[in-house]
């Protein structure tokens, strides 16, 4: 059972530290001097972590530090001027949004994506393209094999809604959901891809506290269940500093700060880039 208060934190030869129960294994993802210009403006630069198999990291910053612009960029939305992504030790350069889903990373989005006209249980199922072993004309014909991969989908689309127990919403259509179903709705889909990196950007956007507090568990629930690595961008500290095991900071594009939530709690250039300096500071 994970428990983020008894994470140790242990440094890797890339100078980046994940977790102690992670050293013996291969890192999920590597940024190794990742960075890309926008517009004749550098909004990433020199970006280098290392995510452990089943960490729980935190990327956080001011609006504008590039949170969501890394996220782009591991997902391939955007393609890095410099730098390498090495996803489960594989080099993503060339690969496209598609290719990178498929090689393992899923994610979630600042501004709900779902297909609202669509079920609850449809939206999830779609997730599962690529596990599908019909063609068309077996889809068609309703032939049985068509019929069989429907069939477990379906279980499968279930399982995942009860992570969240949203399974008796499952032919609900998913644009009449409240808003933190939606945005738990678009959390399942992105686990029913089967990722080995689940990049959650601002899940807790919108959400009242006690839906903030039901996230967190979910959140662990997924980790406990998956034993996937999962990195959030999130902007409520409450949040950050309860689940994640490690934390980068980005400020202006660049990483100012790394650590446990404890180190970033008490680093002054953390407390500067959030609140400003302090009149008199030197």
């Amino acid at each position: 059972m994970f428990s983020r208060a008894k994470t140790k934190l242990v440094p890797v030869p890339s100078k980046s530290m994940i977790p102690e129960r992670d050293i013996d294994k291969s890192p999920i993802l590597e940024c190794i001097n990742l960075g890309i210009t926008l517009g004749g403006l550098k909004a990433v630069e020199d970006f280098n972590l290392t995510i452990g198999r089943t960490e729980i990291a935190g990327l956080i910053g001011p609006n504008g530090a590039g949170k969501t612009t890394v996220f782009n960029l591991l997902m391939k939305v955007y393609q890095p001027t410099t730098g390498t992504i090495l996803l489960n030790g594989r080099d993503t350069h060339g690969m496209d949004t598609v290719q990178v889903n498929k090689a393992g990373i899923a994610r979630t989005f600042q501004n709900i994506r779902l297909f609202r006209n669509l079920s609850v249980v449809d939206n999830v199922k779609i997730a599962m393209n690529n596990e599908m072993r019909y063609n068309m004309w077996s889809a068609i014909l309703r032939l049985p094999n068509y019929k069989h991969e429907e069939l477990a989908a379906h279980r499968k689309a279930l399982k995942l809604l009860s992570i969240f127990d949203m399974q008796d919403m499952a032919d609900v259509r998913a644009g009449s959901l409240p808003y933190g179903a939606q945005r738990r709705l678009e959390i399942v889909r992105a686990l029913a891809t089967n990722p080995s990196l689940l990049l959650l950007d601002e899940p807790a956007a919108g959400m009242n506290p006690s839906e903030t507090v039901e996230l967190m568990e979910s959140i662990r629930k997924i980790h406990d269940m998956f034993q996937i690595a999962i990195v959030l961008i999130e902007h409520d500290m409450n949040l950050v500093m309860n689940v994640c095991e490690g934390i980068c900071v980005l400020n202006f594009g660049h990483i100012i700060a790394k650590g446990t939530p404890e180190d970033i709690q008490s680093n002054p250039a953390v407390i500067e880039a959030y609140l400003g300096k302090q009149k008199g500071a030197q």
